[in-house]
């Protein structure tokens, strides 16, 4: 196998001469612009799984709050703390939070555990969920 490698090559794995200036410096260019590309990319996945952990904490309380008004013909009177130990006690208060209610609508809304400034919020049955919007 020692064959196939070059003479010069041999002769420089044999001497301890090391590697060159201008050979680090290639280097560190190439990781920094690996770096450049890397980190950006990264700081956007973060932020996209945030919006996402918002939005699947309210698909799971929409679920409830729709139970609690199937059972009580209204929204009104609704708690998080109520929605939690009746219908699902995987709720978390610190995440989950009410707005506007009434006997015909409701506002909920959710904020990323993980980072209070990505929320997502329904605000009615009928109404979308909404990624950044919060409850009146």
């Amino acid at each position: 196998m020692s064959d196939y490698i070059p003479n010069t090559v041999r002769q420089r794995l044999s001497s301890e001469q090391g590697f060159t200036l201008i050979e680090l410096v290639v280097v560190m260019m190439i990781l920094g612009v690996l770096t450049a590309i890397a980190v950006p990319s990264y700081l956007a996945f973060g932020d996209r799984a945030n919006k996402n952990a918002a939005r699947a904490d309210l698909r799971t309380a929409v679920a409830s709050v729709e139970a609690w008004h199937s059972d009580h013909g209204t929204y009104a009177g609704m708690t998080v703390a109520a929605l939690q130990s009746s219908y699902d006690g995987s709720l978390d208060p610190s995440v989950i939070s009410l707005g506007t209610l009434s006997s015909t609508t409701y506002c909920v809304m959710a904020t990323s555990p993980k980072d209070a400034t990505q929320t997502a919020a329904k605000a009615g049955p009928s109404a979308p969920i909404v990624l950044g919007a919060t409850c009146p």
